[in-house]
């Protein structure tokens, strides 16, 4: 497994290795020793799994607020994304940039997301399903997220804005500059 540091500090690229035969692949995909030499001390307590049906569909750029913050490992096993990970952290050198990774079934990466981060992907393939392993459990009350195409932030999508599937939550949601501090860089 291969993990290597991003322009942005706090963000992951995990590159776990496939051991290829006649019968299929092996894989260990997340070993708590060698994560929590790269990332620290993380305690990973709930699985989540989506589909998305159409390509172009946008699921973000959404975290949840103190004190139920969670960092978050993206991998996909059906597809290919655009995963996003936006700095939200007040202080930080790099507040409001962003880093954007293509995870797929065929490259078989994963990203780390740490608390501090907007995330969202964009689908690249129809039928795309993504698994992400979460540092504390879903809060609706805690539940927040920042527009999409805000153009403060200005990530370059992978589809036209008339052909992103978004939900309602995402196509309304708040620009960066309206959320206020939500994270302080330490």
């Amino acid at each position: 497994m291969k993990i290597t540091a991003l322009e942005i500090g706090g963000l992951l690229l995990v590159e776990p290795t496939r051991i290829g035969d006649a019968r299929g692949f092996f894989s260990e995909t997340f070993r708590a020793d060698r994560f929590a030499e790269a990332a620290g001390p993380v305690i990973f307590v709930q699985d989540n799994h989506s589909l998305s049906a159409a390509r172009g569909t946008i699921r973000g750029l959404h975290f949840q607020k103190a004190p139920r913050a969670q960092g978050k490992l993206v991998r996909v096993t059906r597809g290919a994304i655009l995963d996003v990970a936006v700095d939200i952290r007040e202080g930080s050198p790099t507040y409001g940039r962003h880093v954007a990774v293509e995870l797929s079934s065929e490259n078989w990466r994963q990203l780390w997301v740490p608390a501090g981060f907007l995330h969202g992907f964009c689908t690249l393939a129809p039928d795309t399903e993504v698994i992400y392993k979460v540092t504390d459990h879903y809060s609706r009350e805690h539940d927040a997220g920042v527009r999409w195409n805000d153009p403060g932030i200005a990530i370059a999508w992978p589809v036209a804005e008339t052909e992103a599937t978004l939900s309602d939550k995402d196509r309304t949601a708040p620009l960066l500059r309206e959320i206020g501090p939500q994270f302080r860089f330490s």
